[in-house]
């Protein structure tokens, strides 16, 4: 397993199917027993539960979402992956900026996935630069 081909499809997928609320294609790449922590507070259990937290968010998205990821920063078998988002709950936006931590068993799936997320509402880009080569966006 090539831990940075597997964060760069990580990205790519999310990229992908984050606008198109593709639960599925998400899970995917889910090792079926990985961890999603979408807070430090609030895990989510298992391909399963990744499947719960990705529909409890897009059936909140009344539009799709614009979104924005950056290169991979790969160690052993974790990547860090900073991402950019611009969601429309209840048609009113919010942008959503973070960053994943990623550990990836020997698969290449996510075996761990711990986010780390800041929230403003409104829609704000990236400032220009931020992601000169990203894996998404609009």
């Amino acid at each position: 397993m090539d831990t940075r081909e597997a964060a760069e499809r990580w990205a790519q997928v999310w990229a992908r199917s984050w606008p198109a609320r593709d639960v599925e294609a998400i899970a995917a790449l889910q090792a079926e027993n990985g961890d999603h922590w979408a807070s430090m507070f609030r895990p989510f259990r298992g391909r399963d539960g990744l499947r719960a937290y990705l529909r409890e968010c897009f059936d909140e998205e009344t539009r799709p979402a614009e979104v924005w990821f950056g290169e991979p920063r790969v160690d052993g078998d974790t990547a860090a992956v900073e991402y950019w988002a611009v969601t429309y709950p209840q048609d009113k936006p919010l942008t959503i900026t973070g960053c994943t931590v990623l550990r990836f068993d020997a698969a290449g799936l996510v075996a761990q996935a711990r986010d780390y997320s800041h929230v403003t509402p409104d829609r704000v880009l990236p400032p220009a630069g931020l992601f000169p080569s990203t894996a998404g966006g609009t």
